[in-house]
């Protein structure tokens, strides 16, 4: 196998690739018969080079700058690795950035996809078992009542925002180039991630380094959105169990089994930055200011992954206080990571409540 990953210097992406390429993973990529693992970002605000600095020697990774949305360049790395799989995670991610300006979501996230697609298309002959995995999000659903079921396969789209509808679009196109190519694409939908390298406009690291720099900890309206929360790493794994065991044309939906309201998720926050490192005056809790909802707040997702547990043998391994407890640990152990990031261009200015 050679695999490309795309947006493999963000979060989610660099997650995948630290874990492929880890000793943990080595019988998987045995399995897989993984050659190559190439990494396809364009390196914008949300990608970070030293996300990967662990594996940047790794003998089987390869890393090319671009833009997904670049049709030459995506074909020469196609042409150049002899790419047969690919797991496409590059996209414009933040909601608030998709109110202020949609533009460059209808962009990366639906032409770009296209151009994957397409390119794919033309030069992966039909009959071959080359896979193809779009990574997508539970916002496309749009948004739950608390008495309604999780979302799950099945689930209609309703998406309330100009990134879900983005990443919704980028589904169908997925979905038709199965149906109307033969080719082996899967789907799988994702709740909110967390964990280490997270970039520092969203939801816990927003709050962790705020927190520490004695800073307000923004919640949104009443505080009582609820989302369903997924250790990255534990996605990491999902995903190569959906790439590599899942059934062409087929949507997994991926969660962490942790459904918890924005605001106790800060007090947890709260509570494990006080064991770890207590304030000098006060409570981190003290900290705590709501602020106006933002439009189209949606204001519940969860998540059923019992088909993905059922079909493909994963479960998460972390439960929220664990992934919490990892979380906190790494940001209060790489504080330079952080500064690097907030010391550019962005400045935490916008509110990450994802």
């Amino acid at each position: 196998m050679n695999l490309l990953i795309t947006g493999g210097a963000g979060f989610i992406g660099s997650a995948l690739v630290r874990w492929l390429l880890s000793d943990e993973a080595r019988p998987e990529r045995e399995k897989m018969g993984l050659e190559h693992l190439v990494n396809l970002d364009a390196l914008t605000y949300a990608g970070n080079p030293a996300n990967l600095d662990s594996v940047r020697n790794h003998p089987l990774y390869r890393f090319v700058q671009g833009d997904i949305t670049d049709v030459k360049l995506v074909e020469q790395v196609f042409r150049e690795h002899e790419i047969n799989a690919v797991i496409h995670l590059a996209a414009e991610s933040h909601v608030d950035r998709s109110i202020d300006d949609p533009s460059q979501f209808i962009k990366t996230n639906v032409e770009g996809t296209y151009r994957l697609l397409d390119t794919a298309r033309r030069l992966w002959p039909q009959g071959t078992k080359n896979r193809f995995l779009h990574v997508s999000t539970d916002e496309v659903f749009g948004t739950l009542r608390p008495e309604d079921p999780a979302f799950c396969e099945t689930t209609p789209y309703a998406p309330n925002s100009p990134y879900a509808a983005s990443k919704a679009a980028s589904d169908h196109l997925v979905r038709a180039y199965h149906e109307t190519y033969g080719l082996a694409m899967l789907t799988s939908n994702c709740s909110n991630n967390y964990g280490p390298h997270q970039f520092p406009e969203k939801l816990i690291p927003l709050m962790i380094l705020n927190a520490l720099e004695g800073k307000p900890l923004p919640v949104y309206g009443d505080g009582k959105q609820i989302r369903d929360w997924l250790y990255v790493e534990d996605h990491a794994r999902a995903l190569v169990a959906v790439l590599t065991r899942g059934t062409p044309g087929e949507v997994y939906t991926i969660g962490g089994d942790n459904e918890m309201t924005n605001l106790t998720l800060v007090q947890m926050l709260c509570e494990g930055l006080e064991t770890r490192r207590p304030r000098a005056k006060g409570r981190y809790e003290d900290l705590i200011t709501f602020v106006k909802d933002r439009p189209g707040h949606d204001r519940r997702y969860a998540i059923n992954a019992a088909k993905a547990k059922r079909e493909l043998g994963w479960s998460p391994r972390e439960t929220l206080a664990t992934g919490l407890g990892r979380t906190l640990d790494w940001y209060l152990a790489n504080r330079a990571w952080c500064d690097a990031i907030t010391q550019g261009t962005y400045q935490r200015a916008r509110l990450g409540l994802g």
